[in-house]
């Protein structure tokens, strides 16, 4: 395993120099350590259930459409705002998680179920769902690897700032919008090249003009209406209600490793309340998905406890996860070599620290 311990900005793009050089020290599609679990128990837990993906999507799908009912009816007063709020986070946040997980295909057994609640979290959270899925694949392969991973949210040094505004979706929403704009007229970034097949890009161009379609027809019919109900339904929420989507999202990776292929060293599970770990679709147990992605959400609390021993404790709230983070990303804005490593417990396999690059192992701060 190679890491970096310089405080040097480094180039997270996928055209520059940390590309090469992660290819050059064996961390492009490297393999990654992983806790054993027996093969019988591995493939019971990655069964794939209908009935709990459905339960839990009816349950999504139809509280979002009440609470819009009720804000539809009580639009002009204040009692649409308790509506909207509800609203705004089934949309904007649980949006991500199924997202994710009908991405991964592993919340429903039936294929096309998967494909089509991936296709309405896509367009809620503003994502490509081609070039999205081929996004996800390699943040998969190459998990917090400077130049590979093209989903990094938290750089070295951090800017704090505009993760603080992220709570609000600013500027987030504009420059995903944006990405669907350039897309829709046929162009990928440098970067999206890098992961998109040539054969890809017609899919991604078509469903990009799909949801800008959706959404210019909403500010349309704003327009037209001379009223903002349209853009509280749709769009909207990728601003006001996204809040939850980033409070659970940072804690992913913040603060942690990277250029490691242990993701216990670069991903972190957090012990959650009930409505947020539903909402996120226990994505909470995130070094266990990282570990095992073919395990669908249901079956990542009983992965948790079978491996529990093999892993850093889990923090035990939101609050101390963020305490943990934050303290970090302090001081990575002046350290940017910092990241927390928590010790194992007794009998856990060591952390993967072989190494077979030229940079030295950084000091762990």
């Amino acid at each position: 395993m190679a890491v970096t311990s310089t405080n040097a900005r480094r180039d997270y793009s996928l055209t520059g120099p940390e590309s090469a050089r992660a290819v050059a020290l064996g961390l492009a599609s490297a393999e990654w350590y992983h806790t054993e679990v027996p093969r019988k128990v591995m493939k019971d837990l990655m069964r794939r259930n209908d009935a709990v993906a459905t339960r839990d999507t009816a349950i999504w799908l139809g509280l979002m459409a009440l609470s819009a009912l009720g804000g539809v009816l009580t639009w002009g007063s204040w009692w649409s705002v308790p509506f909207f709020a509800v609203y705004g986070v089934l949309y904007g946040s649980a949006c991500d998680s199924r997202w994710h997980e009908c991405g991964h295909g592993t919340a429903f057994k039936t294929q096309w179920k998967n494909n089509w609640v991936y296709a309405i979290a896509s367009f809620m959270v503003m994502r490509n769902p081609v070039a999205w899925r081929w996004s996800h694949a390699r943040h998969h392969t190459d998990t917090i690897i400077v130049g590979r991973d093209p989903e990094i949210t938290l750089m070295r040094p951090p800017d704090i700032t505009r993760k603080v505004l992220a709570f609000i979706g600013i500027p987030n929403v504009f420059q995903d919008f944006a990405v669907l704009a350039r897309q829709a007229v046929g162009r990928l970034s440098p970067g999206e090249a890098e992961y998109i097949p040539e054969s890809e890009v017609a899919k991604v161009t078509c469903w990009a003009r799909i949801f800008v379609g959706i959404q210019a027809a909403a500010v349309l019919a704003a327009l037209l209406s001379w009223s903002f109900l349209p853009l509280v339904l749709i769009g909207g929420p990728r601003i006001y209600g996204t809040w939850h989507m980033v409070l659970v999202g940072l804690l992913q990776h913040g603060g942690l490793a990277e250029d490691v292929l242990d993701h216990r060293l670069n991903s972190r599970t957090v012990q959650m309340n009930p409505i947020s770990r539903w909402l996120y679709w226990n994505m909470n147990f995130h070094v266990e998905h990282h570990m095992f992605p073919m395990v669908p959400f249901h079956g990542l609390p009983r992965l948790h406890e079978l491996i529990k021993d093999d892993l850093p404790r889990a923090n035990p709230s939101i609050a101390h996860a963020y305490r943990e983070m934050v303290s970090a990303l302090l001081r990575q804005r002046h350290d940017p070599g910092h990241y927390v490593r928590r010790d194992l417990p007794p009998g856990a396999r060591p952390y993967r620290m072989e190494f077979h690059g030229e940079d030295a192992l950084p000091e762990v701060k």
